[in-house]
């Protein structure tokens, strides 16, 4: 709601600005400039530009869709939640990497101030990179504690300090360089390109994290304001001011920050992580020193603090999205924080700490991360404009798709190259990705199908971003159920974005005068459905065709188009013959199968207030339950009531558990109000009679046909045969 948008166009640059500029720049640079000597700044330009590329396709995405959770909400509306999933998976990942870089990056700075006050450090046996994980560990444990009872700060005073700093020590350099001859200035960078081509390609992957605090805009795109220009506009200025504070500071140590007799290659060779801190002690004395460092140990702490925020956030999300387990949406209800993410972010954070080596590794690995997410947001974008032609009035990426392509293909070559140059990097990154997708297809994609099909039903528009055009057969024979049948099918196929196929079969006959009365009567049936769809904003196709049988001309009209669901509407459902002729139906067809039966001529299922759903499994039908549902409730919010019996020596514990897992899955269907319930009782057929002729719908799903098990049971039939409320009936292939 526009309500919410409370940020402008500075505070949305200061949430960029402020996840870009700090302790990044300060450990990696160094390491940048051991692998590429002078082209270490080249190579930083490089990244700013791949950055502003991808900032195109972001703002394109985020000024059409201004909401909350950045490149894991794109990936919900355009791609299938198996690869939502597989996004949300990298970009939690992605987080938790950056939380390790500046974990050890604390470490690292805090390692070297030890080593300077007390030099027996170096004498106590401990290796550098024991005592470095150890300091991060302690880091992860405080900051973990702080979130999980009192939140995180607002972090603008030490976005404050870290620009005055830098604003210091730039002033500083360039001051000195004034003082120095163009001919020494320039020799400083002989041979610029040190570690060649792939010196900068190295130096570029290990610093591409120092790039990445733009895509953190859109993880708040719902509460700015105008998003769909303060959005674009903020993205690019924290890029630009990223650079602008980038280039000078590594300008200057590679300038005037240099020992004399080294080069800036062999001075961060020696200690990559204190390079920068070296360099200013050049020519701001000990004072230079220790500003850096206190300011390196302050910005790996916000850096600490605010990803392993970000990271539990992505967590809390998915898992309510149900792709991950649904306890880590969990809310602590006197704190009001998701202290279950935050601890299990923790704990991943805490072992990525332990298997990467060092700073370097951990800035390569993050940014390898970083690139993938960036890659699939170009291929996003471009998915989305090509199912969203029409839509203009946003930002647009100029140079389409040129740019979008260029992107996608340069962050996959880097990360590629990445992996190759940074193996632990490389083969952590690959382990999670494994990890992730068998642990999905395990445990979690059931439900998250659930969902998904859900959302497609409330929010059609998910339809047309993904590329889909589900399309329903609806067999048209009595008029009088056809408006109800067309309701029914416009929740099953969303206007603009779904298509209806109505379908009139004409039997052909012996004798002229039944052929002529029956193309009469199937002409009123599809006048009739033809006028409501339209009505109803549908614009259906319409099919006429001649048969000696309908059942099977239905079968080979539904494999021929190809339908994802064929509505039927039956009003002798207890006649044995069709029962049969159902069986036959369903076990002919790839497609989803939905039985109508509407009570009494003149009902409307526009007009339903209540829907009972029993359920007695959660697995066959939940796909095509729970879109049918959502579509329903969706048109006109009715209650809907969920129930399953249970035998009445059903102990209280099972009782107790069944009813948890009841209201769950009702709540990943209807997001407004609803109903759960057990009920004890031997008797269910008689007892959902009764239930069922106490609300106006019931929606049940039906048995997998067999051999001595037909489609249509005892307890459907006792429901035609018994209740006067509507009965939908779904069979899901």
């Amino acid at each position: 709601m526009e309500s919410n948008r409370h940020i402008g166009f500075w505070g949305a640059t200061g949430i960029g600005v402020g996840a870009m500029i700090g302790g990044g720049i300060l450990a990696l640079a160094g390491v940048a400039f051991s692998v590429s000597g002078p082209s270490a700044i080249f190579a930083f330009l490089l990244n700013g530009f791949i950055a502003f590329i991808t900032v195109f396709s972001f703002s394109e995405m985020a000024a059409a869709h201004p909401q909350n959770g950045g490149i894991y909400t794109f990936s919900k509306k355009a791609l299938s939640v198996q690869a939502a999933f597989g996004v949300g998976w990298v970009v939690w990942f992605a987080s938790i990497v950056a939380t390790v870089l500046y974990a050890l990056g604390f470490g690292s700075f805090v390692l070297i101030a030890l080593q300077q006050m007390l030099p027996v450090i170096k004498e106590s046996g401990f290796s550098p990179r024991f005592i470095t994980a150890s300091l991060a560990l302690m880091a992860l444990l405080f900051f973990t504690w702080r979130l999980s009872t009192v939140g995180g700060g607002s972090g603008m005073l030490a976005n404050i300090g870290k620009l005055i700093v830098f604003a210091i020590i730039i002033a500083a350099g360039l001051a000195m360089t004034v003082k120095i001859p163009l001919s020494e200035l320039t020799s400083s960078f002989q041979p610029f390109f040190t570690g060649g081509v792939t010196g900068v390609l190295a130096a570029m992957g290990y610093t591409f994290i120092t790039v990445q605090g733009f895509g953190l805009i859109t993880n708040v795109g719902g509460e700015i304001k105008n998003p769909a220009k303060n959005i674009p506009r903020a993205m690019m200025a924290t890029v630009f001011i990223g650079l602008a504070v980038y280039i000078p500071i590594l300008f200057v140590v590679a300038t005037v920050g240099v020992p004399a007799g080294e080069t800036v290659t062999s001075m961060s060779a020696q200690n990559p992580d204190a390079a920068v801190a070296v360099a200013v002690q050049q020519f701001m004395g000990p004072f230079g020193f220790w500003l850096v460092i206190v300011a390196g140990v302050f910005s790996m702490l916000t850096g600490l603090e605010a990803n392993i925020f970000a990271a539990s956030r992505v967590a809390k999300v998915m898992a309510q999205d149900r792709t991950l387990n649904y306890q880590l949406s969990h809310v602590d209800k006197k704190t009001g924080l998701p202290t279950t993410a935050i601890y299990v972010t923790a704990v991943l954070v805490g072992l990525v700490i332990i298997l990467l080596p060092d700073v370097a590794a951990a800035g390569a690995a993050s940014g390898l991360i970083f690139l993938v997410t960036y890659a699939l947001a170009h291929a996003i974008s471009m998915l989305m404009r090509n199912r969203n032609f029409e839509s203009t009035k946003h930002f647009r990426t100029p140079l389409y798709p040129f740019i979008p392509i260029f992107g996608m293909v340069a962050c996959f070559g880097l990360a590629a190259f990445q992996a190759f140059v940074e193996p632990a990097a490389g083969l952590i990154s690959l382990f999670w990705l494994i990890f992730g997708g068998a642990i999905f297809i395990l445990f979690f994609i059931k439900n998250a199908r659930i969902m998904d099909a859900s959302e497609e039903a409330l929010n059609p528009e998910l339809v047309k971003l993904r590329g889909l055009n589900p399309l329903v057969l609806v067999p048209i024979v009595n008029p009088e159920n056809a408006e109800s049948k067309i309701f029914l099918a416009n929740s099953m196929a969303p206007p603009r974005y779904g298509r209806v196929l109505l379908l009139s079969i004409v039997l052909q006959e012996q004798e002229n005068i039944k052929f002529d009365k029956a193309l009469e009567n199937n002409q009123k049936a599809m006048s009739k459905a033809i006028k409501t769809s339209v009505s109803s904003g549908l614009r259906p196709d319409t099919l006429i065709t001649i048969a000696e049988e309908p059942w099977a001309e239905m079968a080979r009209v539904a494999k021929f188009h190809s339908c994802k669901s064929i509505l039927i509407g039956l009003s002798n459902i207890t006649e044995l013959q069709t029962q049969k002729d159902i069986d036959r139906l369903v076990n002919a067809v790839e497609c989803d199968v939905v039985i109508f039966r509407q009570p009494f001529s003149g009902w409307k299922i526009s007009d339903v207030k209540k829907i009972l759903v029993p359920v007695a499994g959660f697995s066959e039908h939940d796909l095509l339950r729970a879109r049918l549902l959502a579509s329903l409730w969706r048109e006109n919010q009715p209650m809907v009531s969920f129930v399953q019996i249970l035998p009445t020596n059903t102990p209280t514990d099972v009782v107790s558990k069944s009813h948890k897992k009841l209201h769950s899955f009702a709540s990943q269907i209807i997001p407004g109000e609803k109903r759960s319930r057990i009920y004890l009782d031997d008797n269910p057929k008689q007892l959902l009679i009764s239930l069922s002729n106490k609300s106006d719908l019931v929606i049940l799903g039906l048995t997998a046909p067999g051999p001595n098990r037909p489609v249509l049971g005892n307890l459907p039939i006792a429901l035609a045969t018994d209740t006067s409320c509507g009965l939908i009936f779904i069979n899901r292939k």
